[in-house]
């Protein structure tokens, strides 16, 4: 696939409406998302600003509004966090000596840490610790007499 005049011009209006490079490269069609990037770097076409950043400042921004509202901001009411009916903690009242040992999907609506009392020094429960910091096996020793042989 090569870069034609046409190509070049229907990558810079999509680019300026704000389509994402993955969105460009579906719509041209026989070119990678990082293609376009590059493409898109090198033909010096404006920066976007980050997706995750945007979201940050809007919620930063429904904050302010919030608190900046004094007749709204009476009327909140301030929710305790969620307790989890399995246990376990949510980030927001997550302690430094207690389990971080995540349990289920960061997406999902239950998603939460362990909670049990933390292990020593470690950032985890003897139970999680026991897991996340195994020994070298046999199997792995095997292997790096390998490479060092080698």
């Amino acid at each position: 696939m090569s870069w034609t005049d046409e190509r070049v011009t229907q990558l810079r209006q999509l680019w300026g409406n704000g389509k994402s490079a993955s969105e460009i490269a579906e719509i041209l069609g026989g070119v990678s998302r990082n293609a376009v990037i590059g493409k898109a770097h090198r033909l010096e076409l404006s920066g976007r600003p980050s997706p995750i950043k945007r979201k940050e400042d809007e919620e930063e921004e429904t904050v302010v509004a919030v608190e900046t509202a004094a007749p709204v901001a009476a009327k909140v009411a301030v929710r305790p966090a969620p307790e989890r009916k399995s246990g376990g903690a949510t980030i927001l009242n997550l302690t430094e000596r207690m389990c971080k040992w995540p349990i289920g999907d960061p997406r999902d609506k239950d998603f939460h840490f362990c909670g049990k009392a933390a292990h020593g020094n470690l950032p985890y429960c003897a139970e999680h610790a026991a897991i996340a910091y195994q020994p070298p096996g046999k199997r792995r020793d095997e292997e790096r007499t390998i490479i060092m042989r080698a």
